[in-house]
């Protein structure tokens, strides 16, 4: 069930973490100090294209969410009177360069590459899907499948964990320091970590007995049980964690203001009611206005407690 998210980090390791030493990359400013790059005030310095592009981060089959998309998009292009085209990514870093290299500009980014794309794509983010009351995100769960004998997260040791990137937060942020701080386990010194790229990967690779365990987004594996991509019987779950926020959508930092304002009403508007976007988010009615400075608070704490860097290539 969904919850509410508080955005308090529980498990010991944040309990102790100081906030992570966030900033952006040098190409960008951010004089008002809410952690995300400032517009530009020099016109030459905005971009204003004939075709946005927008990317989905690439969790699923991108085939698949360019469909599920088309709706809003239809709605984005009449919101703001240009044509807009789905670009499907394969890689949380291919969707960051994408952006930082201009030819993104507009994007969901998963939970756990926000943060590295705000400090090095000028990403912008201002929305998250959210349930009719407001509530939002979803869990971490480390699973396994019947009959693997693993029963808790300690019988993972002397065996193989997928993750899915080392920028994903559920993939790998999270539970690598759940593991280290609530079980006193270490990748390579308890247990083999492998890396499948996606969740949906990891998920397959649990249920067809390829991985005995692994750390993934819940929200994902409900919608592939939903679409019987994978049976609910062949999953077994030995592990969830608190709420975390959800992919979050934004803009690059150098449209123009007035574009940008366009794009933000073509989400705040948006109209859900038999969508193909509800037929895949089925628990979400809404996109939620949000900020980076106070809802990634948890997810730079986590990666406080991972050692992450967001110094740019």
């Amino acid at each position: 069930m969904k919850r509410l998210c508080t955005l308090a980090f529980t498990s010991v390791i944040a309990a102790n973490a100081a906030y992570a030493d966030f900033s952006l990359d040098s190409r960008y400013v951010d004089n008002d100090n809410d952690l995300v790059a400032d517009i530009p005030t020099d016109k030459s310095q905005l971009t204003d294209p004939s075709t946005l592009i927008f990317a989905y981060t690439p969790v699923e089959d991108p085939a698949v969410y360019e469909d599920v998309w088309s709706d809003f998009l239809e709605h984005m292009e009449d919101v703001t009177g240009k044509k807009v085209k789905f670009y499907p990514v394969q890689s949380n870093a291919a969707q960051i360069e994408a952006m930082r290299a201009g030819r993104l500009h507009v994007a969901g980014f998963n939970t756990g590459s926000n943060p590295l794309a705000v400090a090095c794509a000028g990403f912008r983010p201002f929305a998250m899907m959210a349930a009719a009351d407001g509530s939002f995100g979803y869990e971490m769960e480390i699973i396994t499948y019947p009959g693997s004998g693993i029963n808790k997260p300690a019988d993972i040791k002397g065996k193989k964990l997928a993750f899915t990137s080392q920028t994903s937060n559920s993939g790998f942020k999270a539970p690598s320091a759940i593991l280290k701080a609530d079980f006193d386990m270490l990748p390579e010194r308890d247990f083999e970590p492998v890396f499948s790229g996606k969740h949906d990967n990891s998920i397959l690779g649990v249920a067809n007995k390829d991985y005995p365990a692994a750390a993934v987004a819940n929200s994902v594996l409900h919608r592939m049980v939903e679409r019987d991509v994978v049976k609910a019987d062949q999953i077994k779950s030995i592990y969830k964690s608190q709420t975390f926020p959800t992919t979050g959508y934004g803009v690059a930092y150098n449209l123009k203001p007035e574009l940008q304002e366009k794009i933000k009403e073509a989400f705040f508007t948006f109209n859900w009611k038999g969508s193909k976007l509800k037929q895949e988010f089925k628990s979400e009615d809404q996109f939620l206005p949000i900020t980076f400075k106070e809802h990634w608070n948890v997810i730079r704490k986590i990666d406080t407690a991972n050692g992450v860097s967001y110094s740019c290539k």
